[in-house]
């Protein structure tokens, strides 16, 4: 192979995390030409709505699935947490590279924590598992829907729109917009998503020559933390329409995987963690999400489904 082509979104994160891997593959492979096909996808399109009500994260993938499925593009880069925990029939993720800070970021321009937020603040996210954890923790706080990319949430902010904002800090670092983080939130305080944090290599599944090819991206203990906690959610059907955190972490060759499934408005918050062999990635997800569903999380998710789509 003497070309590769990266079938990336084309918002400043995503076309940064193009960029990332594309020169990552001209460092190991100098012969290689390398070029980035942007695209606008659903998902980047519709921002009017939260993405639980309009089909999920999924609607970032698909468009660059198509350019896969076409031969338009050999490769596609995304943040993990985007990818829908069952790829569709044909695709394959070749590599997770290694996890930038997977935590969530408090961003505000006039409080340096949630703790110092008023009562009646407001609260930008449109992730119901922020939402359901900030909920739980601080109810006197108002959470209103936040969409858009970095900049056009950070522009919200500057506008007056929020009191503070919670971001991913992996998107904000790679951006160079660290200065903008008032705290960064501890798995504690808030459990990360699936993933957060890791890029990850979506090929076609008959390419066998890509899959030797990106090998040396592929992060031994970040793909064994990460598959880990896209167990728990495969298991648990997990989707933006339902608060679910999965975070694991990996010592001397052991992972600990933390998760959560909980209620929108945090009345509910279910948590269970487990320790495995690293060889036991898929089946520590298993196990833990096991534990989650001996607590009721089967009627819990089944009773939040309905009611987002009844609203």
């Amino acid at each position: 192979m003497n070309k590769l082509v990266i079938a990336s979104r084309e918002s400043k994160l995503a076309m940064w995390q193009a960029e990332h891997i594309k020169a990552r593959l001209e460092a190991l492979y100098p012969a290689l030409t390398v070029e980035i096909l942007g695209m606008t996808t659903q998902g980047d399109q519709i921002l009017d709505k939260t993405l639980s009500k309009i089909g999920g994260k999924g609607l970032f993938v698909k468009e660059l699935e198509l350019a896969l499925q076409e031969g338009r593009a050999d490769i596609a880069v995304h943040s993990i947490k985007d990818v829908p925990m069952n790829l569709p029939e044909g695709f394959a993720l070749a590599a997770i590279c290694e996890r930038e800070d997977p935590r969530d970021a408090f961003v505000s321009n006039r409080y340096s924590s949630l703790h110092e937020l008023p009562a009646g603040a407001v609260v930008g996210t449109s992730s119901l598992r922020r939402e359901s954890q900030i909920r739980a923790r601080f109810p006197h706080l108002v959470i209103k829907p936040l969409r858009g990319n970095v900049q056009t949430r950070l522009r919200k902010l500057d506008d007056g729109e929020f009191d503070a904002i919670i971001l991913a800090a992996a998107g904000l670092k790679r951006l160079e917009l660290s200065e903008r983080i008032r705290a960064e939130l501890a798995p504690s305080e808030s459990l990360p998503a699936v993933g957060q944090g890791a890029l990850g290599i979506e090929i076609r599944a008959d390419r066998a020559d890509l899959i030797e090819l990106l090998a040396p991206l592929n992060h031994a203990d970040t793909h064994a933390c990460v598959s880990a906690e896209r167990s728990l959610s495969r298991v648990l059907g997990g989707s933006c329409q339902i608060p679910i955190g999965g975070f694991a972490t990996i010592t001397d060759d052991v992972i600990t995987l933390g998760g959560f499934v909980a209620h929108p408005d945090g009345s509910v918050m279910l948590t269970a963690s487990a320790s495995a062999p690293r060889d036991y990635a898929d089946a520590l997800g298993r196990a833990v999400a096991k534990k989650l569903l001996e607590q009721d999380a089967g009627p819990l998710i089944a009773a939040v489904i309905a009611e987002q789509a009844a609203k």
